[in-house]
């Protein structure tokens, strides 16, 4: 007798649900959008009905989709399309890739790039605009580094958007300049939100932007994301646009967005009632602390090693954020906090612990991010607050394998507490994945490989970065599905492979318990199914 006839069943030698540390041999029952059923093979035939397709995928790992919990929808989807600098490892041969791409796209109004950064460059010198003009003089360039924390113009660039000597700089935000007082064409934190107006497109291209970034989440897995809308000084997504994306049936991903944390609670009180789907919500509040430990802009407690007059600082006074942390708290907002330094990871936790003081306790979830630096005095804090530690283990290659810049910047016993996964983990705090796209690669399998390795891709180093902050697989997956889903309060219907959820199911092409961790690398996704419907199969 049929209970349910499902109409699609996954049948795997490798389920992993979230809800336990190894995968079992069984069934995935799914009807319409949701799972109706879990279990072993002897279960299965109560949901086999006249019109149920099954599909036996042999011993390929199954899980719930990917939940990346910090990326920056937006940026990511445009910068896919234009110049990548990632791999250029001098000023010059960046200027020459951006000279061969404006060569290749005449047409365009502005020659964009993305992901340059000169402490890969011998020197670690900074850019300047004559750079650029001696190959490009009369189309203006705007190329965003890695971390989009800064921006690297030429001549024509600064003449259309009115930078001059005289032009203001922004709080926390800085005008290179040389020393007879002209900008050099080179952008610090929030100054970056003058060359914004350039990332405005129309219709067509914001389309086909958007339409390739959901090719590409489903291609990895990626079921639901983050988007973190603010960055420093500048807002790059659209709520609107994403809801028109959806109303036409094509949001493949579920999108949980932030707004700016800036005392504007009238604006935030309407997104929350504005967008509440279970495809697109409005998720919280966002703020920056500090930059980023590389360029000296994270905010540390203990003086940068290489720069002993410098510890980095915060975007606004700490009286700021409390009162606007105070008020979001106490209007039920969640806040997300970006803070690399620990410094303002200490601040973070101590902002946080004020609110819980003076408007009790709740269930928060209240989120710090990145975290590329803590002092272990601040572990335990993070479970006694219910803060969330956001991590991005995919960073570990940007900053810490043994002859990296991390090293000179914090010195050998405080490096020893970057990226502190295990740490975190043992002190029971709340963790959750992401990968900060398109800072770095949005496929999940690089952070997985990160944070069970703590290595390069060639294996180094051989024990890993700083060894004993590695997690196991298991946690690494429950991390990047369960762990974002409580992150973003979908924990009733997202993040484990369970009856009543959400039938957001991804099949990986191999079991990666049953293979070398340096296989993970290699490991593609299969088939991706997103609200019982499969939007992408190899």
């Amino acid at each position: 007798m049929i209970i349910m006839e499902a109409t699609k069943i996954i049948v795997s030698n490798a389920i992993f649900t979230g809800n336990s540390t190894v995968p079992f041999d069984g069934f995935i029952a799914v009807q319409g959008d949701t799972i109706i059923g879990v279990g072993p093979r002897s279960e299965m035939e109560i949901f086999v009905g006249p019109h149920t397709e099954k599909r036996d995928v042999g011993n390929r790992l199954v899980m719930a989709g990917f939940h990346d919990f910090h990326l920056h929808l937006f940026l990511g989807a445009m910068f896919e399309s234009f110049c990548q600098l990632t791999f250029a490892y001098s000023e010059e041969e960046a200027a020459q890739m951006i000279a061969q791409y404006a060569s290749e796209h005449p047409e365009d109004e502005w020659v964009l790039g993305f992901g340059w950064h000169h402490v890969r460059w011998q020197g670690q010198t900074l850019p300047t605009r004559h750079s650029l003009d001696r190959v490009l003089s009369h189309r203006p360039v705007i190329l965003l580094n890695e971390e989009a924390h800064s921006a690297w113009l030429n001549t024509a660039a600064l003449h259309k958007l009115g930078i001059r000597r005289d032009t203001e700089e922004p709080q926390f935000g800085r005008i290179e300049k040389d020393e007879d007082g002209e900008p050099t064409g080179f952008l610090y934190e929030t100054a970056v939100q003058y060359v914004i107006n350039a990332f405005i497109f129309d219709n067509e291209k914001t389309n086909n932007l958007m339409e390739s970034f959901l090719k590409k989440t489903a291609s990895y897995g990626i079921t639901s994301v983050s988007d973190m809308l603010p960055l420093p000084g500048y807002t790059l997504g659209d709520p609107a646009f994403y809801r028109s994306i959806e109303e036409r049936g094509r949001l493949t991903t579920r999108i949980h967005f932030l707004d700016v944390l800036d005392g504007n609670f009238e604006r935030a009180k309407s997104l929350r009632e504005k967008y509440r789907s279970d495809k697109l919500q409005f998720s919280g509040l966002k703020q920056f602390l500090d930059g980023v430990p590389l360029t000296y802009t994270g905010y540390l407690l203990r003086p940068y090693s290489d720069r002993p007059s410098e510890i980095g600082g915060t975007i606004y006074e700490s009286e700021v954020y409390q009162k606007w942390i105070d008020e979001a708290d106490r209007e039920g907002f969640r806040v997300r906090l970006h803070a690399c330094g620990d410094g303002a990871v200490r601040l973070g936790l101590d902002l946080f612990e004020h609110a819980q003081n003076v408007n009790g306790k709740r269930d928060s979830r209240h989120t710090i991010e990145h975290i590329e630096v803590c002092d272990p005095k601040d572990f335990e804090r993070f479970s006694k607050l219910g803060v969330i530690a956001s991590v991005q283990p995919e960073h570990l290659t940007s900053g810490s394998m043994e002859t990296h810049a991390y090293l000179d910047r914090l010195g050998k016993e405080r490096s020893q507490f970057t990226w502190p996964f295990g740490s975190l983990q043992k002190h029971h705090a709340p963790l959750a994945f992401g990968t900060d796209f398109p800072i770095v690669d949005i496929n999940p399998m690089l952070g997985i490989y990160r944070a069970v390795t703590r290595r390069h891709e060639d294996g180094s180093p051989l024990e890993g970065w700083n060894p004993q902050e590695k997690l196991s697989l298991s946690d690494a997956l429950i991390h990047y599905t369960k762990s974002p889903a409580y992150g973003n309060f979908r924990e009733h219907d997202l993040g484990t492979i369970e009856r009543g959820k959400k039938a957001d199911i991804v099949v990986l092409d191999r079991n990666i318990f049953e293979v070398d961790s340096s296989e993970i690398l290699e490991t593609a996704v299969r088939m991706t199914m997103m609200d019982g419907d499969i939007i992408y199969e190899k």
